[in-house]
């Protein structure tokens, strides 16, 4: 061992005998001992800006690198995509006519219960619906079958009569409430398009499927074993479908001419006639002699 200035080094000699090579200071106190290493020359993380070898500071992945994470999936984006014609056969092309509350709902059935207001559909205009039209397409075709066959089982039962479920009056009634509710705003916006005054498809479902809403409780209410009170209570709920359906659309269909009147006449006679078919068809008691 020999000493250079104030340090000792260790001589070939010891590094043989498996003691690490290095620089020890030489101090007074054997207890004490300071290693001193020779400076790194590994690089800093991150880098200064000033060092050499810089990298860059915007980090750029290699050209090859799998960019899966960066690019929306497919089928997923922010933006609607179009698709034409065929968008009119997917549910998304009408799940923003099913976005409302059930207030927004309630609402609307109030109104069609006071047809003479006129203001449906000056309501509607921004966001029609026809969630609610459906459930009371719906509900319709369930509570005429069921109250027709309740009715018919009375009067059959009071006369001491036979009685066959008529599995049909639902099958009837799916066809009438569903295809009338479908096909007569169709018709109309035909029409209306034809006199160029155009009204959207989806706000004349939707004023027709809330001006059936009146025939539920008329339904009930025919239980009553009285002819001539059927009559009047499908008179009535027949008169106020009607009205309410006209007055919602007379000041838009004046737009369409000389012609305005007859137009808003067949809508009112329509709206009586499903009354007239409602009644006789579903509440109209025929005994067998049987």
């Amino acid at each position: 061992m020999m000493s250079s200035g104030g340090y000792t080094t260790i001589d070939d000699n010891h590094n043989r005998n498996g003691v690490v090579s290095g620089s020890v200071s030489a101090v007074s106190d054997p207890d004490h001992v300071t290693i001193k290493f020779a400076e790194s020359k590994l690089q800093t993380f991150p880098p200064s800006s000033e060092s050499q070898g810089k990298i860059a500071a915007v980090f750029r992945p290699p050209s090859d690198a799998d960019d899966s994470f960066s690019k929306p999936a497919r089928g997923i984006s922010d933006e609607p995509r179009s698709t034409g014609w065929m968008h009119a056969f997917t549910v998304g092309a009408y799940k923003p006519y099913f976005d409302v509350d059930t207030s927004d709902v309630l609402q609307r059935i109030r109104d069609s219960l006071f047809p003479f207001r006129g203001t449906f559909t000056e309501n509607t205009a921004d966001n029609p619906d026809l969630y609610g039209p459906f459930w009371i397409c719906t509900t319709l075709i369930f509570v005429a079958a069921a109250i027709g066959t309740f009715v018919t089982y009375v009067a059959h039962e009071l006369q001491k009569k036979e009685w066959n479920y008529d599995i049909n009056l639902v099958t009837w009634s799916a066809g009438l409430f569903y295809g009338y509710v479908t096909l007569v705003p169709l018709g109309l916006y035909v029409i209306l398009k034809y006199f160029s005054a155009p009204s959207g498809l989806v706000q004349l479902w939707c004023l027709y499927g809330y001006s059936l809403f009146v025939f539920i409780p008329a339904s009930c209410l025919s239980i009553v074993p009285v002819e001539i009170f059927r009559w009047v209570i499908a008179g009535v709920a027949g008169f106020m479908s009607a009205t309410f359906v006209a007055l919602n659309l007379r000041t838009h269909i004046k737009s369409a001419g000389e012609r305005w009147f007859l137009i808003v006449a067949g809508i009112f006679l329509l709206q009586l006639a499903l009354a007239v078919v409602l009644k006789l068809y579903f509440f109209t008691i025929t005994v067998g002699t049987n």
